[in-house]
């Protein structure tokens, strides 16, 4: 079945959990997530790095309709765009940790490359 993963939530809800976990992945460098959730985390993250190396007006609009946070944003078109200036893609890496304690789900590390 193509699309996104539901995770389980109503739509409203899981794009305010992906816009708050894109936030603090990109403030942050990297989180610990399911990893079905950080392979949804990690499509949202590099769309918004693809679109803020295009430095211009429209773009970040763009990027701060999702972004949660305004120095978050900032941060994003002055630090992390321009790393990856010559990188087409593959931003993040996410690494499986084993299974979470409590339900055993599968548990990984996301991060910025």
């Amino acid at each position: 079945m193509p699309g996104t993963r539901k995770l389980g939530r109503s739509s409203s809800h899981r794009m305010a959990m992906l816009r708050a976990m894109v936030t603090f992945l990109l403030e942050n460098g990297k989180i610990e997530t399911t990893v079905t959730r950080a392979k949804e985390v990690r499509a949202m993250t590099e769309k918004m790095i693809t679109t803020a190396k295009t430095n211009d007006l429209h773009s970040k609009r763009q990027v701060l309709s999702f972004v949660t946070k305004e120095d978050v944003a900032k941060k994003l078109f002055d630090e992390i765009a321009p790393k990856y200036k010559e990188t087409k893609g593959g931003y993040t890496r996410i690494v499986k940790i084993g299974p979470r304690r409590g339900d055993a789900a599968e548990m990984a590390i996301i991060e910025l490359v």
